[in-house]
């Protein structure tokens, strides 16, 4: 691995760790992403509208609403690292479930559970590689990100081409889960030991004489909710232009832009995709600009991206639309919680797990939302909310952090 010019070398065991969260992240993108090209022909199967659908979806952050806080807990029982791989092969196994279901309660009762476990995963890895970051000492979390959506961006490819070759749902499926499970059996032991005292916890109780303990929460200043507030609305920006592409970009293509099975799962692969990159220069454009600068182009490129490709509808204009709002989020959730795990005054992780739950009402809200309007109008009407979101985020990314001010030299 390549060290930065100046920078200290990174040990061996966090090389490890980094590699291990890694394999953790890739697996769950490949769950999401294979799931995305098969919603018009599972949608077909099942016999049901845009509305029933998007209620259907909706029981997913259902499940991470009323089970995810409980990750907090498990994270200190077992282990960020333990909670992260087991409830990655759980979430796979349930995602099956899904695939095998017969009816529109059994297929909502399987998303169910894929929303539980999918919060826990998502609560435990970003832990650990947050852990694994304040080690570094550096900006990574970006590169954990681009994993999930290089994962995703193969989970959508292989699902397009299952599509496209006629392969039933359930034995795609089964196949992720086979990936998801050897994956994660081989994290495991490259993760941070949860009995090992992490070099942020050894420097933590050196100095805890000198460290004022946190302020009770009726004692936070109301301008520090109302950052929390634009952070979460920043992540949710984000997380509205992932789930548009998930739920609803395949069955746009195929329904309103007669598009074939293979070039309809395109627009989620291009946001994935360029999600990836976005991700991958990431650190790198958040280190040199600050993530201000870089969240408010990200939200410039959402608004402007999607806005031409729903003024314009083609399949290809499409295309582009979702991967330029791919780009442009790619940076906006990792970013959001990293600045609300850093309020000043709470808990260490209170302002991470709050913006990840507030964010996960969002995707509660998103598909029957979306459904309802392509209901009674369009699908094309209801994407129209990723351009809005994407304004949103220009306004709101004064709460972000700037460019960091390079270190004076030592004496």
């Amino acid at each position: 691995m390549t060290v930065p010019p100046g920078a200290a070398p990174v040990a061996r065991h966090l090389r490890r760790a980094r590699l291990g969260v890694s394999l953790i992240f890739f697996t769950n993108g490949i769950v999401l992403g294979g799931f995305a090209p098969r919603v018009p022909e599972i949608r077909a199967g099942l016999g049901i509208s845009y509305g029933t659908l998007g209620v259907a979806m909706a029981m997913w952050s259902i499940g991470a609403l009323a089970l995810g806080l409980l990750a907090a807990a498990m994270i200190r029982r077992f282990g960020s690292g333990r909670v992260a791989t087991v409830t990655m092969a759980v979430s796979a196994s349930a995602m099956l479930a899904a695939g095998l279901a017969p009816g529109v309660w059994t297929f909502g009762a399987a998303l169910f559970l894929v929303g539980v476990t999918d919060a826990w995963v998502d609560v435990a890895q970003n832990a650990h590689g947050l852990e694994v970051q304040r080690l570094y000492k550096r900006s990574i979390l970006n590169s954990f990100h681009a994993l999930w959506s290089i994962g995703a961006v193969t989970g959508g490819l292989i699902g397009g081409a299952c599509a496209g070759l006629g392969i039933a749902v359930p034995w795609q499926f089964a196949a992720t889960l086979a990936i998801v499970i050897a994956m994660n059996v081989a994290a495991s032991p490259l993760l941070l030991r949860k009995d090992a005292p992490t070099e942020s916890e050894v420097e933590h109780a050196a100095g805890e004489a000198a460290v004022p303990q946190h302020t009770p929460l009726r004692r936070i200043p109301l301008r520090t909710w109302g950052v929390l507030l634009a952070l979460t609305v920043i992540a949710i920006g984000g997380g509205w232009a992932e789930d548009a592409a998930s739920t609803w970009s395949a069955s746009y293509m195929s329904d309103e832009l007669l598009a074939g099975a293979g070039l309809a799962a395109l627009a989620f692969v291009a946001m994935q995709g360029c999600q990836f990159i976005g991700r991958l220069l990431g650190d790198g454009m958040v280190d040199r600009w600050g993530q201000r600068a870089v969240a408010r182009a990200g939200g410039a490129l959402v608004a402007v991206g999607m806005g031409l490709a729903l003024a314009f509808p083609s399949p290809w204009g499409t295309i582009l639309g979702f991967g330029a709002a791919g780009f442009g989020v790619a940076t906006l959730i990792p970013g959001a919680m990293h600045a609300a795990d850093e309020l000043p005054g709470l808990r260490p992780g209170t302002g991470l797990t709050i913006l990840s739950w507030l964010l996960r009402l969002a995707f509660l809200l998103s598909p029957p939302l979306v459904g309802w309007i392509a209901d009674q109008s369009s699908l094309r009407a209801g994407l129209t909310l990723v351009p809005v979101f994407g304004v949103l985020i220009v306004l709101l990314a004064g709460s972000m952090a700037t460019r960091k001010e390079p270190a004076s030299p030592a004496p």
